[in-house]
C-alpha cells in the first residue's frame, strides 16, 4: 500500500489576491518628475505607500486636465483599454473644470461634468471595473479673518450626487482635506503646499506660492485620508491598507 501525505502549508492559499487601481484626475493627484528634488507631490504618486505589495497603483492622473480633457486628450482611451475585470478606478477632478477662460477644459457643473463623470463610471463598469468617485481637495485659502473658504463650487455637490445616483462609493476629499487644512491652521498649513522664498529652494530658486499643489508632507496627509476614507467605503480595499497593520 502506498501512502500519500500532503503538507498542511501545500494545501493552503493565498486568501489576498493582487488588484490594479487605475487613477485618473489632475496635478494634484498626479506623479510629478524629479521626485528626489522636487518638493511638489501629487497624492496619488505617494499612495502606493500605503497599500501592501498586493496592491499595483496605476496614476494616469495629468497635471492641467478637467475631466473633458482628460478623455478629449486620449488619457482616458489608454486606460479604458487596459481595464480588466475587478480593476478599482479612482476618478478625481474638478480642480480644472471650473476654468471658465478655457473651453478646452471647462464643463458647466450641472450639466457637462456630470455627465462625464457618469460616462467614465458607465465605461469603467462596462469593463467589470469599480469605479471609485472623489472629491477635489481643498485649497488653502483661508481670509483674513482665518475662515477657510470653499474654491470648488458645484463641482463636489454634483460628484457627490452621482455617486448616489449611481451607487458609487464617494470620498468626500474635499470635507476631510477641509478639516486638515484647518487643523494645521493659517500659518502652518502652508508646510502642506508649496511656500518657499527666494532662494529657499534650489527646485523654486526665485520662489513660490502654491496654495494648490502639495507637498511631500501634504501629499502624504491627504494619501492617508483617503486610505482610511476608502477602507470604510470600500471595505474589500480595507485588508490592502498598511494603515489597518
Amino acid at each position: 500500500m502506498i501512502l500519500f501525505f500532503w503538507s498542511c502549508s501545500a494545501l493552503k492559499t493565498n486568501d489576498t489576491q493582487s488588484i490594479t487601481i487605475y487613477m485618473i484626475g489632475d496635478s494634484t493627484m498626479a506623479n510629478k518628475k524629479n521626485p528626489n528634488s522636487n518638493p511638489e507631490h501629487g497624492w496619488g504618486q505617494v499612495l502606493p505607500n500605503f497599500f501592501t505589495e498586493n496592491v499595483i497603483i496605476k496614476n494616469h492622473a495629468v497635471n492641467g486636465r478637467s475631466s473633458k480633457s482628460f478623455r478629449d486628450l486620449k488619457h482616458w482611451k489608454a486606460v479604458l483599454d487596459s481595464l480588466q475585470k475587478g480593476d478599482y478606478v479612482f476618478i478625481q477632478f474638478g480642480h480644472n473644470d471650473s476654468k471658465d477662460t478655457d473651453p478646452k477644459r471647462y464643463t458647466n457643473p450641472q450639466t457637462s461634468y456630470r455627465y462625464n463623470l457618469m460616462r467614465y463610471v458607465e465605461e469603467t463598469r462596462a469593463k467589470g471595473a469599480i469605479p471609485v468617485l472623489f472629491s477635489s481637495i481643498a485649497r488653502r485659502k483661508f481670509n483674513a479673518e482665518g475662515v477657510l473658504l470653499d474654491s470648488h463650487g458645484n463641482y463636489t455637490l454634483i460628484t457627490r450626487l452621482v455617486a448616489q445616483e449611481m451607487d458609487v462609493p464617494f470620498i468626500d476629499l474635499q470635507y476631510t482635506t477641509e478639516q486638515l487644512e484647518e487643523t494645521y491652521g493659517v500659518e502652518a498649513s502652508k508646510k502642506l503646499h508649496l511656500h518657499f522664498k527666494k532662494g529657499e529652494n534650489e527646485y523654486f530658486p526665485d520662489g513660490i506660492e502654491d496654495n494648490t499643489h502639495l507637498s511631500k508632507l501634504g501629499a502624504n496627509e491627504v494619501a492617508t485620508l483617503a486610505v482610511k476614507e476608502l477602507s470604510k467605503k470600500v471595505p474589500a480595499l480595507k485588508d490592502y491598507s498598511k494603515l489597518n497593520e
